[in-house]
This record gives structure tokens, sequence and C-alpha cells, in this order.
């Protein structure tokens, strides 16, 4: 935590993921509704038109369907780093499910924080960083009005 109140951290990627191959970092959903409720009406319309759909473009990620005596309809993503995440999904429609269930695995499962520096290196140098007037001459006369 910084002083701000907020949690910060330098920009990284989760595992180095993309400096080889991607790697998908969701690993399992699981779609909890219930048969009859009408909450439920917008997953068992998505289970039966998206979820084929869904799991054939990603085979890495397992989806679970567990039609339960629940109110309350939820989506559980659980993330290879071991954070889980609950998303109610009450009175959605199948569209707004699928667009949700995308922005799930797309995630890296790491909480959202403030990013401290657009940029950081783990060998930094000791010359500071590069910018436009670097290499350039300095000049005799200074940068200002020009007198006439």
């Amino acid at each position: 935590m910084t002083a701000r109140g907020t949690p910060s951290r330098f920009l990284q990627s989760v595992l180095q993921n993309g400096a080889g191959r991607y790697v998908c970092q969701l690993k399992r959903v699981s779609l909890m509704f219930s048969k009859k409720g009408q909450s439920s009406l917008g997953v068992r319309e998505f289970i039966e038109d998206g979820v084929v759909d869904f799991a054939k473009k990603n085979p890495g990620i397992v989806v679970y369907v567990s039609p339960q005596s629940c109110r309350i309809p939820k989506i559980v993503a659980e993330y290879l780093n071991g954070n889980v995440k609950e998303e109610l999904v009450t009175n959605k429609t199948s569209q707004q499910i699928a667009e949700l269930i995308m922005k799930l695995s797309d995630q890296s499962g790491l909480d959202i924080i403030r990013i401290r520096k657009p940029f950081h290196t783990d060998s930094p140098s000791i010359q500071g960083q590069w910018h436009p007037f670097t290499n350039r001459p300095p000049s005799k006369d200074p940068i200002g009005p020009q007198a006439e």
C-alpha cells in the first residue's frame, strides 16, 4: 500500500507470460444456476446457445455447468495463480454473460491495481532514461522570445 491508500506495483507480466508462448491464465469456469428460477433465465439461454462455442474456442478452459437450487446465479472463475473470482449474473442476458466470460478469460486473475510507472526494468541504466534532447548540442543562445 502507498501513502495514497491504494495498492500499487510496477508493470510486469504474469510468470513472464508472452515471452515465449501465451498461456491463458483462466483454468476453470463454473456456471451455477437454478433450473426454474427467473433470475437464471439468461444463464440457461447461454448454456443452450453459447457454452459449446466458448468451449470449442477455448480448449484450455474447463467449463462446469451445475444446476443447483440457488436463488442467485453466479459464475465462478478459477485462475492458475489460485485466485477465485465470483461474478453475479442475476437477470443478465445471454449476450451479457458471454461478454463477461470472455472478459474473465482475458484477465490474469490478479487484482486490478494502480501501476506506478508505465515502464520497469530489472537492470536499470545508470545514465538515465533517454529523451529527445539527450544528445542535442548545447546552444549558445537560450531558447526564449525573439527580440526585434
